[in-house]
């Protein structure tokens, strides 16, 4: 027997919690109205699980949730805390404050018709829901392409979720592969204790001076528009470029950043160009980025044929053909700026459809 409710939203991070504020503040009461389904062990989201070295001084901003500060929990000037341990606790506290109900670990295996309601599947208890907003964001689908010769490279393969520390590398021949903001800090690091080769599918695009508010509205439009006609989103650096700031430049005084371009195939013992040239390689280091983790989703049949979905509304969180379901963390909401925004529009806009509370 399912457990009906109004509104289930899946995932606690920084859009589920964004959504889950507005909702209660709405007049959605907690449990009836709406509960937060969380697979984590702990509050935090993704950051839970990000690498030690990756403090609140290298991380992108951390922007405030609505109604509770994230100075309040971290400290002012606290640039040296792990993101790791900074984040979560500061989503513990917000969970507290507002009194959300959080349920957790709860994984979410499907989401189905059930007539005019969805029913929400999961790993514990079954949920009946009129509407759904879903903030899982993309930690849980690690995306790694398909290159000849993988199943046979004796090293070892990581991505970068799996990164712990750079030491770990120490004497040891790392490619990484990949052009975001994530393999320039892991290139930094990892080339300090070791050998390194950086290899990326295009030429990297650096942007000087400050990512300012324009320029983050031009980027978001940018995805926006992408997703309304139904494309999948593209990475954020493919739209935003890399900020060219003091440790990168630090690192290309070092020679780190002489980047070459993507390798056709992976041999034995390491990689091989489509001139013929080979290199060596004891690991290779994916930092390749994510996908949106959406498979518990698949069965409503909401993707376009080219993989994306159509989506609409103000903030572009609803999904056209099916306006029960809203996409927080998804396109243009997928920084922790623009999932606080969305949440608050998605939450809107959802009870209006619903005609709730």
């Amino acid at each position: 027997m399912a457990v009906k409710t109004d509104i289930v939203v899946i995932g606690a991070g920084q859009a589920g919690l964004s959504a889950a504020y507005h909702l209660q503040k709405r007049g959605l009461a907690p449990h009836r109205g709406f509960v937060v389904l969380d697979h984590a062990p702990q509050p935090g989201g993704a950051w839970q699980f990000r690498w030690p070295s990756l403090t609140l001084s290298t991380v992108n901003r951390i922007h405030d949730l609505p109604g509770l500060p994230f100075a309040d929990t971290a400290g002012v000037g606290a640039t040296d805390v792990q993101a790791s341990v900074a984040v979560p606790r500061y989503f513990a506290a917000y969970e507290r404050a507002f009194q959300l109900p959080v349920y957790r670990p709860v994984q979410v295996t499907a989401v189905q018709e059930r007539g005019e309601r969805l029913l929400v599947s999961t790993d514990r208890v079954a949920f009946s829901a009129q509407g759904i907003l879903n903030a899982t964001g993309t930690w849980e689908a690690p995306y790694v392409p398909v290159y000849p010769g993988a199943d046979r490279f004796r090293g070892l393969q990581l991505h970068t979720r799996d990164y712990s520390s750079a030491q770990a590398f120490a004497g040891q021949h790392v490619v990484i592969v990949g052009g975001g903001i994530s393999a320039l800090q892991l290139l930094d690091e990892i080339s300090q204790v070791t050998t390194t080769t950086w290899v990326t599918r295009r030429e990297p695009e650096f942007r000087s001076g400050p990512f300012d508010e324009e320029a983050g509205r031009s980027a978001v439009a940018l995805v926006d528009q992408r997703v309304r006609q139904g494309l999948l989103p593209e990475s954020v650096v493919s739209v935003t470029g890399l900020l060219d700031t003091p440790a990168v430049q630090a690192a290309r005084a070092r020679g780190v950043l002489e980047r070459r371009p993507m390798f056709s195939e992976i041999t034995e013992d390491g990689v091989r160009w489509s001139d013929g040239q080979t290199l060596h390689a004891d690991v290779i280091l994916w930092c390749t980025g994510f996908r949106s983790a959406l498979d518990h989703l698949s069965a409503l049949g909401l993707r376009e044929p080219g993989g994306g979905i159509i989506m609409t509304g103000r903030l572009a969180t609803q999904v056209a053909k099916d306006p029960r379901i809203h996409l927080v963390g998804y396109g243009p909401s997928a920084s922790t700026i623009g999932a606080n925004r969305a949440g608050g529009a998605a939450a809107q806009e959802l009870l209006a459809w619903l005609h709730l509370p």
